[in-house]
């Protein structure tokens, strides 16, 4: 199919060109760069609340989901006069010049990019060291169900209230759910991530069967409560953002009674636009409801330091790459090697690792064989592939590079 060079849109008041319109970015549901760029607009309200004045990460996918993403946290050197960025300081002692994002023109500009998820951090550009924002991550492990982890949403939901903050439940465009919390910015990351943990640790304690905030993966169980997505280095997918999925699933902001109810893959980029149409943004009044971490704070002085967690448990490298697919075709060959050992493990057994590398991800797989008798588990070999982490930091560096 011929491409077009490209497109031009008028958008408040401002040109943006889109090239290679017809760039197919989700080839199994038909979707082309342009789908994506039109997408992001019909949705530009609630998209841009979640990021607006916010430094982003640029998540790139210049060859569509299928290809190799790569992270840009340095604004490019080629930009519009009306592109804004800001300097945010990395835990590293490192400094990143960011885009910042805060109208439909510039939202369209990064998607021209290749960007199809947003990234932002929890700050914003006029305090870049005090977030606004607490955010729950609800990540279950392999083989639990979606009606467990809307269980534990609603644990958390009611953790937030009887500390007199509101959450606001997103899917998260996967298999989990995003509950976010306005506060003030007058907390550091170090007091946000505290905060995350104690409801954490609380939501622990209150559904021990269902969830967890054991830190090391092969500790876990149930869903997993990741509070280090507060850390200052870290960054969440956005409200309305469009993930990397074969049906390009929306990550979609809802309220509490639409979340007990719904299916996530029923928000797609191809849904999604004519329901908020219909119903408006479900987190429309977000910003009016900032509260205080005092009380989480509390919480988090009265649970106590947490219990030092012993990794002592048998847990097996099979193989490392840098792509995904590579790293788990090394793990089906390590269970048809190993069909007896198989036959005792979980899907939770199956421990794999996306690691962010200098500019991009790889890929690590482990296998955690406690469910194994001593006497029948294989030993450790060579890695099954046996990616070479190291290169992800040599070569030339370049500036446009993640920090």
């Amino acid at each position: 199919m011929a491409r077009s060079t490209g497109v031009t849109l008028q958008i408040g008041g401002r040109e943006v060109t889109i090239s290679s319109p017809d760039k197919p970015y989700f080839p199994e549901a038909g979707h082309t760069k342009l789908d994506v760029v039109r997408y992001y607009q019909a949705v530009a309200d609630g998209a841009l609340r979640g990021i607006s004045g916010r430094p982003l990460v640029l998540k790139r996918f210049p060859g569509g989901i299928h290809g190799e993403p790569f992270f840009q946290k340095r604004a490019p050197a080629k930009r519009p006069s009306w592109i804004e960025t800001a300097v945010f300081a990395y835990p590293s002692g490192r400094t990143a010049e960011e885009v910042v994002v805060r109208d439909g023109a510039q939202l369209a500009w990064i998607n021209n990019l290749g960007c199809i998820d947003l990234n932002p951090p929890p700050t914003r550009a006029s305090d870049l060291v005090h977030p606004d924002e607490l955010r729950i991550d609800l990540d279950p492990v392999p083989g639990v169900p979606w009606p467990q982890v809307l269980d534990v949403a609603a644990v958390a939901r009611a953790v937030l209230a009887d500390v007199g903050l509101t959450g606001w439940p997103k899917t998260s465009g996967s298999r989990g759910v995003h509950i976010l919390v306005r506060i003030a910015p007058r907390w550091t990351f170090a007091q946000v991530k505290r905060a995350a943990q104690a409801v954490a640790r609380e939501v622990e304690r209150r559904a021990p069967a269902l969830a967890t905030s054991k830190w090391w993966k092969e500790q876990r169980h149930g869903v997993f409560l990741d509070y280090n997505q507060n850390a200052r280095d870290r960054t969440t997918a956005s409200a309305y953002s469009v993930r990397p999925t074969s049906d390009a699933r929306v990550s979609m902001p809802l309220t509490w009674d639409e979340l007990a109810t719904c299916d996530p893959a029923m928000f797609t980029l191809a849904t999604v636009p004519a329901r908020v149409a219909l119903r408006g943004d479900a987190h429309a009044a977000i910003d009016e409801h900032a509260g205080s971490l005092d009380a989480l704070l509390a919480l988090a002085a009265s649970l106590g330091e947490p219990e030092k967690q012993d990794r002592n448990l048998p847990v097996i490298l099979i193989g490392q790459a840098k792509q995904k697919a590579d790293a788990l075709a090394g793990l089906e060959r390590w269970k048809a090697r190993h069909p007896d050992v198989v036959a005792r493990l979980a899907p939770a057994a199956y421990l794999v690792d996306a690691n962010r590398g200098r500019s991009s991800a790889w890929y690590r797989v482990r296998v955690n064989l406690d469910a194994v008798p001593p006497e029948l588990r294989p030993d450790e070999v060579a890695p099954d592939p046996d990616y070479d982490v190291a290169s992800e930091w040599s070569g030339r560096f370049d500036p446009d590079d993640v920090a």
